[in-house]
């Protein structure tokens, strides 16, 4: 969650703060929609949750700390693998899927980010089931979302986390050879691509499938063709129906439009292990959230747990709906405004009590003050009696009780 949001001193910053809950009560309603329950996980963790977990949060991005004890703790650096653990760790078996969704804040030190160490992301754990179907409904979720925050362009590219791993396991790429393959790759940097593999100790078919990964991105239809090209083993074959049977729900809920396949992704997370996907939007470089399936991260914890998620980053969601004007915070409309002369404080403010204790929400002023609030009714309590100013109209009340009556009155003419 970026700071300079709450600068209290700075009107647009405030501003873009209430943009920014208008834009989370989105999320969660459309979560919601898609029977998802909201889930919490502690902002400290052991620091052993994490460090015992090859392949998922880098050791030296985690944010530690040194509790009362000595012991060493993390800031929530991820949120999927807590609710894994506590899924796993939990007495009960699983015995049908369960659906939560998350607005939570994760810790990371990112070199390139050294100012922002905290990131909110919203997202959604599909727990207990492995089916095409289930994989469709997360993504169409995630397509969802996007049009709901009204974006006009944007993309879900799909991809497969094992297309590339199944390539690699044939080879004997060091760890330094196989990070410069994956930039590479997801960069589609060709030029470099066939003279890099050049020099490894790789036969030549499997050579030519890896140079292959950065053009399988496109139409479906067209990647499927050329994956069905280069898919040397019985492992990618599989993987590819699957994926194809993924688009043919996919296209069953008439998003076509909206869906790229790329199996050149590359996701930093390990514990992906079957078909991953990732949204951009316009006029943003960077995924604006992230996702896909990793049936295998339960087994760390002795349990199998088939599951697919995404996370959606608030931040960047954020910054594209304020630059693109899509999400504007309407002038603040109470339901009473109530004016009083000092005589008449009293009253007036027993009046704003009754109406508060009833759910209203209530703006009190002097007689005498400048405001700049819009209201639905007004309220008049002066030496010269008590008004009421509702629907152009104007009606006279005696006391705080005589004005509960007539508000109680319009509300069962409405």
């Amino acid at each position: 969650m970026q700071p300079y949001l709450y600068d209290k001193e700075n009107g647009s910053k405030i501003e873009d703060f209430q943009i920014r809950e208008v834009l989370l009560s989105k999320l969660k309603k459309r979560f919601e929609t898609y029977g998802y329950k909201q889930i919490q996980t502690p902002a400290f963790e052991a620091y052993d949750v994490y460090s015992d977990l090859t392949g998922t949060v880098k050791k030296d991005d985690m944010i530690k700390v040194i509790d009362s004890s000595g012991k060493v703790l993390v800031l929530r650096p991820d949120v999927t693998i807590p609710i894994t653990r506590m899924t796993a760790l939990s007495n009960q078996p699983l015995q049908r899927e369960k659906r939560y969704f998350y607005i939570l804040d994760v810790f990371r030190q990112l070199s390139e980010e050294n100012n922002q160490k905290e990131h909110t992301q919203a997202g959604v754990e599909y727990l207990g089931k492995n089916t095409p179907e289930t994989d469709a409904e997360v993504i169409m979720l995630a397509v969802h979302l996007l049009k709901e925050l009204d974006f006009p362009n944007f993309k879900i590219e799909i991809g497969h986390a094992g297309f590339f791993k199944e390539l690699i396991s044939k080879t004997a790429l060091t760890e330094e050879q196989l990070e410069k393959l994956q930039l590479l790759i997801q960069s589609k940097n060709l030029a470099e691509i066939e003279p890099f593999l050049a020099d490894l100790p790789i036969d030549e078919p499997l050579k030519q499938a890896i140079q292959q990964i950065p053009l399988l991105y496109g139409r479906p239809e067209e990647v499927i063709h050329k994956a069905k090209a280069i898919s040397i083993t019985d492992q990618l074959q599989i993987e590819l129906e699957n994926l194809i049977k993924v688009w043919e729900v996919l296209e069953a809920y008439q998003i076509s439009d909206h869906i790229v396949w790329n199996l050149g992704i590359i996701n930093n997370m390990d514990y992906y292990s079957g078909i991953i996907f990732q949204g951009f939007v316009e006029h943003v470089g960077k995924p604006v959230l992230m996702g896909g399936r990793y049936d295998h991260l339960g087994a760390r914890y002795d349990k199998h747990i088939p599951a697919i998620g995404f996370a959606a980053e608030v931040d960047i969601l954020l910054q594209a709906v304020l630059q693109q004007g899509l999400i504007t915070k309407e002038k603040e409309m109470q339901d009473f405004t109530i004016f009083y002369h000092k005589d008449k404080q009293k009253n007036a403010l027993a009046a704003a009590f009754q109406l508060r204790t009833k759910g209203y929400h209530v703006l009190t002023f002097t007689e005498d003050e400048e405001i700049d609030y819009s209201s639905r009714s007004e309220v008049y309590f002066t030496n010269y009696g008590n008004i009421l100013y509702t629907n152009n109209q104007e009606q006279s009340f005696s006391d705080t009780a005589d004005l509960i009556g007539i508000v109680q009155e319009m509300e069962g003419e409405a």
